[in-house]
């Protein structure tokens, strides 16, 4: 049992007899004394993908969900399956673009992650909290604008369009937020 102030992005929950799998997580807090803090969670279905709003206490246990992890690496795009191989057996297996929704702006071939397998089959994998991408298209480099907060347009080497400081330039790697999709920092 977990607690609902202690969810977090990419936890798998029995909800009902069903497992889903947590998005995204928005916390209200109480506007008159002696209120409770709400935990407003968007979970994703493991087995059909349907998402779900619930709203929980910030005291409520909640159920785990029973899964298996396994690490696996992010091979190539076939049409609309994107290809992983399992480190552990060498087995490959596909997963729907549909599937996996925003998640696949941050894939880059050979990546590493984490698979979540129900019953011996692999349903959803998790990306890490941050990742390393380049920058392959974006608006040309001021360079007095270092001092300044603003932002430019960028493409990503996956396609993902972000926002990035105005001093970047095309062909540096930067470190993006996978929960949020923001620019973290130049990669060392």
């Amino acid at each position: 049992m977990i607690q609902a102030s202690k969810i977090k992005k990419n936890s798998v929950l029995d909800i009902n007899g069903k497992l889903h799998m947590v998005d995204t997580i928005t916390c209200q807090s109480p506007s008159a004394r002696g209120g409770s803090t709400l935990y407003k969670i968007r979970t994703r279905d493991l087995i059909t993908g349907q998402k779900t709003d619930h709203s929980f206490k910030s005291d409520e246990m909640l159920k785990e969900g029973e899964y298996e992890k396994r690490p696996v690496e992010f091979s190539y795009i076939e049409g609309e399956n994107y290809i992983f191989m399992d480190l552990e057996t060498y087995d490959q297996f596909g997963l729907n673009l549909d599937f996996l929704a925003d998640d696949k702006n941050f894939l880059v071939e050979g990546m590493e992650l984490t698979a979540l397998l129900i019953d011996g089959i692999v349903k959803t994998v998790t990306l890490p909290d941050t990742v390393q991408l380049t920058v392959t298209e974006c608006d040309p480099c001021i360079k007095s604008a270092s001092a300044t907060a603003r932002t430019k347009n960028a493409v990503l080497e996956t396609g993902f369009h972000i926002q990035v400081p105005e001093y970047l330039e095309s062909g540096e790697a930067i470190k993006v937020d996978t929960r949020t999709g923001e620019f973290l920092s130049r990669a060392k």
